[in-house]
């Protein structure tokens, strides 16, 4: 029997990753299949917040909260993958995202990298950028990229 495969797959707790799992083990899982989920914290929603200029206790707390939310999003991730028997770890790691996602596919030796798509407005992504465009260009292995059904339509607009 040949050594599985190690597979990243970015989560950040949206549908449209949740989408590109489903889709990944319904069309593309093996058994054999080692999975690293990937969370990269968005924390500058904390840093953004008018709020914070007005008091610092507010930070704090805005920070609790996040690494709460992503405490619970990881265990979340654990659980999904007790849920589908497979083989894996989840790693929370700091950075931009696509940045991060093709570092921990480096570091894990995978060979393939799966991402879903948040389907951003062409402005946004022309100014913002798109992680699943970072990965695609950055990483040197096989990328995945799940459109989630619901943006088919959204684009021939």
């Amino acid at each position: 029997m040949s050594e599985g495969r190690n597979v990243v797959i970015a989560m950040d707790g949206s549908e449209y990753s949740d989408y590109a799992f489903d889709w990944f083990m319904k069309n593309v899982h093996k058994p054999s299949d080692h999975v690293v989920f990937v969370h990269v914290p968005e924390y500058h929603t904390v840093v953004q917040s008018p709020m914070v200029m007005a008091d610092v206790t507010v930070l704090t707390d805005l920070w609790q909260e996040e690494e709460k939310r992503i405490k619970k999003l990881l265990e979340t991730l654990g659980q999904k993958m007790k849920d589908h028997g497979i083989g894996g770890k989840v790693k929370s790691v700091s950075g931009s995202p696509g940045e991060v996602i093709c570092k921990v596919a480096k570091e894990e030796g995978a060979g393939m990298i799966v991402s879903g798509t948040r389907g951003m407005g062409t402005i946004r992504r022309t100014f913002l950028g798109s992680v699943s465009d970072y990965v695609i260009h950055h990483a040197h292995i096989p990328v995945l990229v799940v459109r989630h059904q619901d943006q088919k339509h959204a684009h021939q607009k």
